[in-house]
């Protein structure tokens, strides 16, 4: 089924159609204010409201004003709650799936409800906004053309280190998210697996009061974050660059680049193969239309 957004209220839409709209809802990741009107809106039209803490994202409709039915949806209960959510969108009523704070599936529940409800052919609708590791990538700093997500590292330090070294020739920016209490043994097994000297950008209380940004080499953001006596408090976002390419690896990038721009120009014009190469391979666009001119030209 097509994905096709009326332009009525989620109310009004419900009822216009047979069947009801899922929209998976960004709200604040700290300050209230970040809330946009169009999910104020979305929350105050819906019938049902799916949440990852009732009693959370109760306050938080208070806030607002709103009051809806709350139906529980997180990492222990999905899978045998979102079929009551799909009979609740056959049913044309529509759903607003929120997490505790930011954007719905980003390391946050509803994975299961989304693709279910696509596979059913229901309609979602993304209502966009709040995302730490956006909003952190954002004030960063650091490359931002190129960035691999990793989520939260294991919290065993064998397994922390494991994943860190598996890690260590990726050449994107690499951004994961850690917790208070974990938040210094992380970042000395970086400085051990990653290397002392690698830049790091630790992001702390994005969008909150004691909104704190440390940066420098892995080496300096330890040293800061263990003189900060509120160093080991809050939510992070870490981001570190990447790996230096090595000559020998951007060589053979660069003749794969090549082979790949090469079959695309033999069907198509330079701009759509730029498109298309820049999707399949993640360089930028720029870069590979003037690659493929040269390459057309010569």
């Amino acid at each position: 089924m097509k994905n096709v957004v009326s332009d009525f209220p989620p109310s009004e839409a419900g009822k216009a159609g047979s069947a009801g709209t899922l929209y998976v809802v960004a709200t604040p990741i700290g300050n209230l204010d970040d809330l946009s009107p169009r999910a104020t809106r979305t929350l105050a039209a819906v019938d049902v409201v799916a949440a990852e803490d009732t009693r959370h994202s109760g306050r938080l409709l208070s806030h607002l004003g709103i009051q809806k039915r709350l139906i529980a949806l997180h990492d222990h209960n999905e899978k045998d709650r979102a079929a009551g959510l799909l009979a609740e969108l056959e049913a044309g009523r529509d759903v607003a799936l929120i997490s505790d704070a930011g954007t719905p599936l980003i390391s946050d529940p509803g994975y299961v409800l989304v693709r279910d409800a696509r596979a059913a052919g229901f309609v979602v609708s993304p209502i966009p906004g709040p995302c730490a590791l956006v909003a952190a990538l954002s004030a960063a700093g650091l490359p931002t053309d190129r960035f691999l997500y990793v989520g939260f590292l294991p919290a065993k330090r064998s397994g922390r280190r494991a994943s860190l070294e598996a890690l260590s020739n990726e050449t994107a920016t690499l951004v994961f998210y850690e917790s208070p209490h974990r938040i210094l043994e992380s970042v000395r097994d970086a400085n051990e697996v990653l290397g002392s000297d690698r830049e790091m950008v630790l992001g702390r209380e994005i969008t909150k009061t004691f909104e704190t940004f440390y940066s420098g080499s892995a080496a300096e953001v330890l040293a800061e974050l263990e003189r900060d006596p509120h160093g080991s408090r809050g939510e992070f976002v870490v981001m570190i660059r990447g790996a230096v390419a090595q000559a020998g690896d951007s060589e053979a990038a660069a003749m794969d680049v090549d082979r790949v721009l090469r079959v695309l120009l033999a069907e198509l014009p330079v701009k759509k193969v730029a498109k298309m190469a820049s999707e399949l391979t993640g360089l930028s666009k720029n870069e590979l239309y003037q690659r493929a001119l040269a390459l057309k030209d010569g």
